[in-house]
């Protein structure tokens, strides 16, 4: 069976990739487009992925696969408990949301392309999670981006949809950019610092991640605090981060399968799992760690403030987005007071987060199938024609506001949501431990009040599409089995899927990076991590109020949105409307349009460009011409007024030149003579 599962796990990628080119090259002459052949490529991905997480269980060791590609170069496949969480995750997700496209695309005239085009998307995610090395997992996080930009243009006839794919790959690129100079900083550092120490082994390779985490002590820590911060520059392109999370929301212009993708299995969870997975570096340089922390707090309260005032039903769940993204940040971040326990925390509510945001995702899809519209203003009352959207697009809310209940557990593990087990663990062993040890509230401030705005939008979206009466004159109806049955596989991973697997998730993924190596990283970044019985036993001693706090802001919220959007207590008009400076302020999205795209981008930067362009090419470019010219013209002046016309000049200067010549020759031969 080892054998078996190392050999055949390249097919993990191979398989979603030839089923792009059969499905772009024979889509138009097969059944529904050819979508059967990426649903059946990806299963079998899944199946290999499920294989070698066994595998890896049984044994404790990794499946490495390393061929040489150039110089101190490599190619190759690295599956440890954390990449084999990934794989299960990205293949199981890609596979239902594929299931799902056969029935949301079926009227779709470009179905092949759209398959063909997500089949790379999975098989890109997919090649992110098996590379073994940082240069060939950069390569497929820029296939992914080009699918990314590829799939949310994709009906590029609609100019919003061309212009949101362009804005979401040169918003990406920035990060990109910063990530492949992190890259090439850790490269001339492992050649410079690291090569010496190595050169007598066989296949060395600079780039790898295990030679790289081997050898980070004799990486300079300022060096190695501006790669992880370049990485992290990276990570936040991709996985929408402030300040380059514009491009999120704007991506909805997509089919709603896309948005479930990227939101759920692929591309945004890419800059989490490359924190994650060059976390040592992270750790020998705390700093970083504490800006990851920082920046994915704000995130997430940040982005939740944005979705309590949008209409369009999919913005609402892009915003949610990007604040869970910041909570896995957040947790991340974390790691500098509670080590490797991070991981295992962000990874965990990763892992619950595609579950429950595929599942909110596909349930919009439904609900827009349905209705076709996409403004929760223009639905309402649609419960009693969608009871199975309904109903799991409930329990998916529950899971992302995080209702459950602290004190009764099984197993050892809190009864609720898989979105209240993972955020739990976060706000309460994470951001309260550093807290306690810190006595810096301002990362569980955070946390909390994000999960109070979360909890506040989240019901806000589902009361107002599914309660009241019709807002529309609309026949809605459910959507047929190939949907509804995604939603309903997807709905119980989110209700029950923290609870069941929470102690062994965090045990198992907490054997990728060794305890004693994360201490010891600590120790040369100057940073104290509290082991894991220091960490339970602050937990333990924790104040009630602690484990409540979580809990109550959810159910507040969720008590709040039905008060004011289900019995209408309160009156929506006097809170969102455009008289009230923070509903506007908000509602305009802080003004980032203005800011980001009028202000820095036409205005400065365009205009920049434009004067140095103008310097360049008046001042340099054609002075240099000019010049040149003029230097001709002035040359060719000087020597026409020796063409005079006149013979008796032209002789004399003949008799000049021989005379001349003469004595140079006379001179040359009395030198030989002496």
């Amino acid at each position: 069976m080892v054998n078996d599962v190392t050999n055949i796990a390249y097919l993990i990628v191979a398989l979603p990739v030839l089923a792009f080119v059969l499905t772009l090259a024979f889509g138009k002459k097969l059944p529904s487009g050819g979508g059967y052949i990426p649903i059946l490529a990806i299963a079998l991905s899944c199946i290999i992925s499920i294989m070698a997480f066994l595998q890896i269980r049984e044994t404790g060791m990794p499946i490495e696969i390393s061929s040489h590609w150039f110089a101190v170069l490599n190619v190759g496949i690295f599956i440890d408990p954390l990449a084999s969480v990934m794989l299960l995750m990205v293949s199981f997700v890609s596979l239902l949301i594929h299931i799902y496209a056969i029935g949301y695309m079926a009227h779709d005239p470009a179905k092949p392309r759209y398959f063909a085009e997500t089949a790379l998307f999975t098989a890109a995610m997919l090649g992110v999670v098996l590379a073994d090395n940082i240069l060939q997992f950069f390569v497929a996080w820029e296939i992914v981006g080009l699918c990314s930009y590829l799939l949310i243009g994709f009906w590029n006839h609609k100019p919003t949809a061309a212009a949101a794919g362009k804005k979401a790959f040169l918003t990406t690129r920035v990060g990109d950019v910063l990530f492949m100079a992190g890259i090439v900083i850790l490269f001339f550092n492992m050649r410079e610092h690291v090569l010496p120490h190595i050169s007598g082994q066989e296949e060395v390779y600079l780039l790898q991640f295990k030679t790289i985490f081997e050898n980070i002590a004799l990486i300079p820590s300022q060096q190695l605090t501006l790669i992880t911060l370049l990485f992290f520059g990276g990570a936040v392109g991709k996985s929408g981060q402030f300040p380059l999370h514009v491009w999120l929301p704007d991506a909805m212009e997509g089919p709603t399968t896309v948005s479930a993708l990227i939101h759920a299995a692929t591309m945004v969870t890419a800059g989490v799992y490359l924190v994650a997975r060059t976390f040592p570096m992270f750790i020998a340089a705390p700093d970083s760690l504490m800006v990851v922390a920082y920046v994915g707090g704000f995130t997430a309260l940040f982005a939740s403030t944005m979705g309590l005032v949008m209409n369009d039903i999919k913005r609402v769940l892009a915003f949610s987005t990007i604040s869970q993204l910041g909570y896995m940040m957040l947790a991340l971040g974390m790691g500098a007071v509670i080590g490797a326990e991070a991981v295992g925390f962000a990874m965990f509510h990763l892992i619950n987060h595609a579950f429950f945001k595929a599942c909110l995702f596909l349930c919009a899809g439904s609900v827009i199938h349905s209705t076709g519209t996409n403004d929760l203003r223009e639905m309402g009352g649609l419960f009693s024609k969608m009871k199975i959207t309904g109903i799991t697009m409930l329990f998916a809310s529950l899971a992302l506001a995080g209702i459950g209940i602290p004190f009764l557990k099984i197993l050892d593990t809190p009864i609720g949501t898989s979105g209240f087990v993972s955020k739990d663990a976060i706000i309460v062993e994470g951001t309260y431990v550093f807290a306690h040890l810190s006595h810096n509230w301002i990362p569980f401030a955070f946390g909390v009040i994000a999960a109070l705005l979360t909890a506040i939008y989240t019901f806000r979206l589902w009361f107002m599409a599914f309660t009241g009466k019709p807002r529309q004159e609309r026949h809605p109806h459910e959507s047929p089995f190939t949907m509804t049955g995604v939603l309903s596989v997807l709905a119980a991973f989110a209700m029950v899927f923290g609870m069941l697997t929470f102690l062994p998730f965090l045990e198992f993924v907490g054997h990728t990076y060794d305890h004693e190596e994360i201490h010891h990283l600590a120790v040369l970044g100057e940073n104290t991590i509290i082991d894991h019985h220091e960490l339970h036993h602050i937990v333990g001693e924790a104040s009630p109020i602690i484990f409540l706090l979580p809990v109550v802001v959810g159910v507040g919220g969720l008590l709040l949105s039905w008060v004011i959007y289900n019995r209408r207590w309160i009156s929506v008009a006097s809170i969102g409307n455009w008289k009230n400076p923070i509903f506007a302020v908000i509602a305009r999205r802080y003004y980032q349009h203005e800011i980001f795209i009028e202000l820095i981008a036409l205005k400065f930067t365009y205009g920049v460009l434009a004067l140095s362009a103008e310097f360049i090419d008046r001042r340099i470019v054609d002075g240099i011409i000019d010049g040149i010219s003029d230097f001709v013209v002035g040359a060719a002046d000087i020597v026409k007024k020796v063409q005079s016309g006149v013979v008796q000049n032209y002789a004399t200067a003949t008799v000049a030149g021989v005379a001349l010549l003469g004595l140079i020759l006379t001179f040359l031969s009395i030198t030989e003579v002496i």
